[in-house]
């Protein structure tokens, strides 16, 4: 089954781990996709721009590059490459991980054994930005009805290896125009047209996770939070009381201290 793979890319990221995410999707892995599309969001610097170039070489017509003018986000930029995605199946790609080498092989045979699954992902390991020290391991519940009980508290897929039928994407309109958590609003607006979801049990992505993570989603990254626990209530995903204790403990977690919030992020999840 024919795929392609969707990446977006902004200034602020790293040339050396750009190179990194893309050696694990293509030479590394045990089936290569048929198209990438790497979208631009926004002006790139110099370096990310010929590492771009150096890519753009070595893979020809299956890279296709997207320029946007100007930075929106990481939802409008990936709704922007998905039109550019000439295959049903797509998968997610960061700019900063590092895909297993049977991570499309496992995934393309799973979408292709249970058509009925519109979106999945699988188990990923947390680990420094160096790839030196292995942090954590985060797994998400397989099956498709207890992953729509766990869907209500948290993103019942990982996105940055989640793959999924781009008709159906479509379908619903997209990734919804949030700035930040569109990858779950997008789950949640599935659920409720009655797609189906799963994951795999495999790990099958390395994502870096620096200390400056648990600083980027203090109290800043709560107004995104509200933001989308307003969307899942205006679209039926949540109901009155599941909003309000949500919006409960989401405001208590990232108003926290750093130290309780790695606690909770690495024990209590």
């Amino acid at each position: 089954m024919r795929f392609s793979v969707l990446i977006s890319i902004y200034c602020e990221e790293n040339p050396e781990f750009l190179s990194q995410a893309l050696l694990s999707i293509w030479d590394n892995q045990n089936i290569k996709p048929n198209q990438i599309v790497l979208v631009k969001d926004g002006p790139l610097t110099p370096d990310l721009n010929a590492e771009i170039g150096q890519w753009q070489n070595k893979l020809g017509d299956t890279l296709v590059s997207i320029q946007l003018a100007e930075n929106v986000g990481l939802g409008a930029a990936l709704n922007a490459g998905l039109e550019a995605c000439e295959h049903e199946l797509v998968a997610r790609m960061d700019t900063d991980d590092v895909s297993m080498p049977e991570r499309f092989e496992k995934q393309v045979r799973f979408m292709q054994a249970y058509p009925d699954v519109t979106a999945s992902s699988a188990g990923l390991e947390e680990w420094s930005e160096d790839l030196n020290s292995r942090i954590g391991k985060r797994t998400l519940p397989v099956d498709p009805e207890l992953l729509k009980i766990f869907a209500k508290k948290r993103s019942p897929l990982s996105h940055p290896l989640a793959m999924y039928r781009k008709s159906a994407v479509l379908a619903v309109g997209g990734y919804p125009p949030l700035r930040k958590s569109q990858d779950y609003a997008l789950w949640s607006l599935l659920l409720v047209k009655g797609y189906k979801l799963a994951n795999l049990p495999d790990v099958l992505l390395k994502m870096r996770t620096g200390d400056d993570f648990f600083v980027r989603r203090g109290a800043g990254f709560l107004k995104h939070e509200l933001a989308l626990l307003r969307f899942q209530k205006e679209i039926g995903f949540l109901n009155m009381r599941e909003f309000l204790i949500n919006c409960l403990l989401k405001s208590v977690l990232r108003l926290s201290p750093s130290f309780f919030k790695k606690f909770a992020y690495r024990n209590l999840r």
